[in-house]
């Protein structure tokens, strides 16, 4: 903990990456570099690059990370001293962040394993636990880093994936940036996940407090005006467009309901078209009464007349009544004359008493 004094009084301030936030405000920093133009990106880039060490058995590539890319700026011998700069062939003009060491990937044994959700904030601690279970190895004798792929059993357990690594495969070349005043922050392998860190925190240096703590808070102001300037054109088309998803609702529903109405009235007016195409359909009752008048013979009495469509029924006493079918088939109109039982003498009268039907329709001719 850094401490500023005035008067007698200690002032203890936190690490800035200890900050509530800080992963997040980093995290937010990364993206917002990344949607700016190149050369903008290349200039910040260079301003406050990292060293990455890329060691190969005694010897170790130098390279910056400007951003995305790396370029070789010379190379480092284990077996010698000297500081980094020294064995630099270009040194960076404003120097470099932090300094990473960055093995083969051979050098590191992966494995994937399973553990409850509730272990998501002390992941590191539980996998040291987990370490001789998993690995040949203790805790003590290896560097080794977790982090979770994915949640798996419907969210009850987490898939983790561990890297480990012996700590004597490592080391030597710690020790040697350490001689060269640039320790390494950063202990990763070739192909490691983005945010991979082997280095236990107690191992990791120290970073300027103040100097930090000012850095960060800069960039907060930064990302604050930044967030600012990007999210407020955003919100007012993001309200324009809600006004306008609200209006196009309102217009749908009105135009739905149009719709309703006309589909009601086109099915009314179908309605009373079918029902006066079927009324015209119809024979005029007053055409069939005239009909059967004409046709039937004196001595024919008609006690009930049933119309049903263009079925109809008759029920009567006639002194012809088996001549009745063929009188009515020659009437306009009329077809399908049938007895509907047999004709029956009435001892009373002597006439025969009918029961039949036949099928009318308005002649072609009206």
């Amino acid at each position: 903990m850094a401490a500023l004094t005035r008067s007698g009084v200690a002032l203890r301030l936190p690490p800035a990456s200890t900050l509530p936030g800080a992963a997040l405000l980093g995290g937010w920093r990364d993206t917002l570099v990344q949607c700016l133009p190149r050369r903008v990106r290349r200039w910040l880039a260079l301003r406050n690059p990292r060293l990455v060490v890329q060691p190969h058995g005694d010897d170790a590539e130098l390279a910056l990370q400007i951003g995305g890319e790396r370029e070789s700026v010379g190379g480092l011998d284990l077996r010698t001293g000297g500081t980094i700069t020294a064995a630099l062939t270009r040194a960076p003009k404003h120097g470099w962040r932090e300094t990473w060491l960055e093995l083969p990937a051979d050098q590191v044994l992966l494995r994937r394993t399973t553990l409850p959700a509730q272990v998501r904030d002390n992941l590191r601690q539980v996998v040291s636990y987990e370490l001789d279970r998993l690995t040949p190895f203790v805790a003590k004798d290896v560097y080794f880093d977790a982090r979770v792929v994915g949640a798996v059993a419907r969210g009850t357990k987490l898939d983790v994936e561990v890297a480990v690594m012996r700590r004597d495969a490592a080391a030597d070349w710690l020790e040697r940036l350490r001689e060269a005043r640039s320790p390494a922050a950063r202990l990763a392998w070739v192909g490691a996940w983005p945010a991979a860190n082997l280095l236990p925190q107690e191992e990791r240096p120290k970073p300027k407090r103040l100097g930090s703590l000012i850095t960060q808070l800069l960039w907060m102001l930064v990302l604050a005006s930044v967030v600012g300037a990007l999210v407020t054109p955003l919100w007012q088309k993001q309200r324009a467009l809600e006004v306008l998803d609200a209006e196009l609702r309102r217009v749908r529903a009105d135009a739905v309901e149009v719709e309703q109405v006309r589909e009601a009235l086109e099915r009314a007016r179908l309605g009373s078209v079918e029902v006066l195409n079927r009324k015209r359909a119809q024979p005029r009752m007053t055409d069939l009464l005239r009909e059967l008048t004409d046709r039937l013979p004196d001595g024919t009495w008609v006690q009930t007349l049933n119309v049903r469509d263009s079925e109809v029924d008759a029920r009567g006493e006639s002194d012809q009544a088996t001549a009745l079918i063929g009188l009515l088939e020659r009437g306009p109109g009329i077809d399908a004359v049938r007895f509907r039982s047999p004709v029956m003498q009435v001892g009373s009268s002597g006439q025969e008493r009918f029961h039949l039907s036949f099928m009318y329709a308005r002649p072609d001719d009206e």
